[in-house]
């Protein structure tokens, strides 16, 4: 705001004679009129934003929920970060009370609440009855068509138009659905990211240069859609306007008919195409629609020897045309083509862990020496070039190979850190593809900050200095592939393999937002996890401890992670709103005693945290299990990395780990999605907006 009295006007306001006497005592004046002048600024801010005040839009933050009030707003629990200031729940309100009970506006509803994407279902109009005959409904048919693929493939989900018997369930319970008071809403709880110009991998085992994959790590992956925007406030969701898992069926359908049409309109749905979900490049040029068709390629297995001879459908495409799979992301050309083949697409996820294309910061832009990196080219030149300090931004999501090598010079006598940063641009998720161990050679008191990186096919290795000089070593929105790569059908290649190894005592590694193996590491060293998943492949591996033969590791410090796997520490300073997955063989198997080990138990905490029975563990804070629910339920929608599901909680999982957190969310390393009060919040508002009488049901597509 620029303030309309400022000291100097204000002083050039007074009388000539005023300001010659001023200037003869040294202009005492002038300095009493500049501090006037702030006052009055302030003055002057404050009477503008009284007047800002009577609006929504423009209204301070503590100032809405007191607006709010005055329309009889009900507040909601402040802790999501969209709902936090209720500005605008309150601006929407009246509109919503307007429209209140309608199907679009519960479906708008739940789509402001959650930030979900979700679509509004009335359940009565899917019951098969028999209809007035004056008021026929052509729409909704008794009787299914068994010809009519589209309603067939959609049955029984989110956008069934299939008629049913009646269901006496409530939907409260997730149970009942198809009843006369009973209106559900879906919601979308995976998200879509994107991967963009990847180079598509050839298949290890083809040698005729046409089986081709979009996972970068080499193994299958269901393809997602790359949901489209709705037009208006009152259009109903379809499944073009969520992020669900691409079907070939159809796909192939609506492939079919875009490619028959001649209506632009008819290919919104296709999901292929420049702003879609999936696009593929010969070179730098798309390939078009008529030349791609959709099909089934799994593997044909050899019914004698049991291995896979080819995939589906090998002998059955045109030289010019390219067949995909978007449930097992492969890709299978008519005849082998000259020069590179890239696609653009998406796959599933839960939360933005690990490396990936979406929004964030890349650290180190104050640090003087700058380098870029692009196209593939080997890092290790660029990376020789910091090595005193500075950060190397890679620009795209490219796969770099050789295996690299990271080194930070030690700092001077009279510098206390020495930094160097690697980093992924905003956006993209590079992929460093090594064939060995990863070495990390940092100097004395020297930094190293890898952010935004993939890294597969063997460990990092922080080595260790001959002196007892501190190293730093920080991953953020870092994958470090358990079980260091991936087979083709998507399983670990190499189980409960380390995938970051610390050899320096005195080393102090901090990791936030990030996917890895085990950690091995020897006592001495501080590990700091923040919004982790530490997956050692299966609860009886190690997760972390000294080494895979068990010894305890370094102190911890846990916060909002899951690790999946055993646990032996010589500190456990804290575990805070985390889930400690391990579980250990019989007694006679092994010599652990116990799936978490703090070998010093006096000192430390765990709060808030699932801690498996038997552990050995400092004093616990409202944990779980206890002596009130001793055997809670704990079940993942997936333990495999490369799931859309991957980390996530199932429904079934007891309220006491889905509501543990020490702000009643759920443990682990989703606790930052605040997924029970966003459903907590829905409920609250379908409660206020539903018509008399009916019956509403929150279920979860994904």
């Amino acid at each position: 705001m620029t303030q309309s009295l400022d000291g100097e006007r204000l002083y050039a306001l007074l009388p000539a004679v005023f300001r010659l006497r001023d200037a003869a005592h040294g202009e005492p004046l002038r300095a009493l009129l500049s501090a006037v002048a702030v006052e009055l600024s302030a003055l002057e801010e404050n009477i503008a934003q009284l007047y800002d005040d009577q609006f929504i839009e423009t209204c301070a933050e503590w100032v809405a929920p007191y607006i709010g009030d005055l329309i009889g707003y009900r507040p909601l629990q402040g802790a999501t970060a969209s709902i936090v200031s209720p500005r605008a729940d309150v601006a929407n309100t009246i509109a919503s009370r307007r429209r209140k009970g309608t199907v679009s506006m519960l479906e708008q509803l739940a789509t402001d609440v959650t930030r979900w994407p979700a679509h509004g279902v009335e359940f009565f109009e899917q019951l098969a009855t028999t209809q007035y005959m004056k008021h026929p409904r052509a729409h909704a048919r008794a009787t299914i068509d068994l010809r009519d693929n589209r309603h067939l493939l959609l049955r029984g989900g989110a956008f069934n138009s299939v008629a049913h018997s009646v269901e006496v369930r409530r939907p409260e319970s997730r149970g009942g659905r198809y009843n006369i008071p009973n209106v559900g809403v879906f919601v979308w709880r995976l998200q879509s990211f994107r991967l963009t110009r990847i180079l598509l991998t050839p298949d290890a085992a083809d040698t005729s240069g046409r089986r081709f994959r979009f996972n970068p790590l080499g193994a299958d992956l269901q393809l997602f859609r790359r949901p489209q925007s709705e037009t208006t406030i009152s259009q109903r969701a379809e499944p073009i306007h969520v992020p669900e898992p691409l079907s070939v069926r159809r796909m192939a359908l609506a492939l079919r008919d875009a490619q028959q049409s001649n209506d632009p309109d008819a290919r919104l749905d296709d999901d292929y195409g420049e702003k879609e979900s999936l696009l593929l490049f010969r070179g730098s040029t798309g390939v078009p629609a008529a030349d791609i068709c959709v099909g089934d390629l799994r593997d044909i297995i050899d019914p004698v020897t049991h291995s896979v001879t080819s995939w589906n459908h090998e002998d059955g495409l045109s030289t010019h045309q390219i067949a995909v799979d978007p449930e097992r992301g492969r890709v299978l050309l008519g005849s082998p083509v000259a020069g590179p083949l890239s696609a653009t697409f998406h796959y599933g996820g839960t939360h933005e862990l690990g490396g990936g294309e979406y929004e964030r910061t890349p650290p180190g832009a104050d640090l003087s020496k700058q380098e870029v990196a692009n196209q593939g080219t080997p890092l290790q030149p660029l990376l020789d070039t910091i090595a005193a300090g500075g950060r190397l931004l890679i620009e795209d999501s490219q796969t770099y190979a050789p295996t690299p090598v990271f080194r930070v010079e030690a700092a001077a006598a009279n510098e206390p850190v020495r930094e160097v940063v690697v980093a992924a641009a905003n956006p993209a998720r590079p992929l460093i593809a090594a064939d060995a161990d990863v070495r990390l050679e940092l100097g004395a008191r020297g930094r190293l900050v890898l952010d935004g990186l993939v890294i597969s096919g063997g460990p990092l290795r922080l080595v260790a200095g001959a002196d007892d000089e501190p190293r730093e070593l920080i991953l953020r929105h870092c994958t470090l592939v358990p079980g260091l790569s991936l087979q083709p059908g998507g399983s670990a290649s190499a189980p409960g393999a380390a995938s970051l190894i610390v050899e320096h005592a005195f080393a102090r590694v901090t990791l936030e937002r990030c996917i890895t193996g085990p950690i091995f590491s020897p006592p001495g060293v501080e590990l700091a996890l923040h919004d982790c998943i530490i997956d050692a492949s299966s609860p009886e591996n190690v997760a972390f401890a000294a080494a895979a033969a068990g010894g305890p590791g370094g102190s911890l410090h846990v916060e909002s992670s899951t690790l999946i796997g055993k646990v032996h520490t010589q500190q456990l300073n804290l575990g805070s709103n985390s889930i400690f997955f391990g579980r250990r063989h019989a007694p006679s198997l092994e010599t652990w005693t116990a799936p978490l080990i703090a070998d010093r138990r006096q000192q430390g905490c765990v709060r808030f945290s699932y801690v498996p029975p038997g552990s050995l563990a400092p004093r616990r804070h409202r944990c779980v299990p206890d002596a009130t629910e001793p055997n809670p339920l704990l079940e993942f929608t997936s333990l495999r990395y490369g799931d859309a599901g991957y980390g996530q909680l199932r429904s079934v999982t007891a309220r006491s780990i889905q509501r543990g957190a020490d702000d009643e969310g759920e443990m682990g390393a989703l606790h930052l999605l605040f997924q029970p009060q966003r459903e907590a919040n829905l409920r609250v508002r379908l409660e206020e907006y539903l018509r008399f009488g009916l019956h509403a049901g929150v279920f979860f597509a994904s």
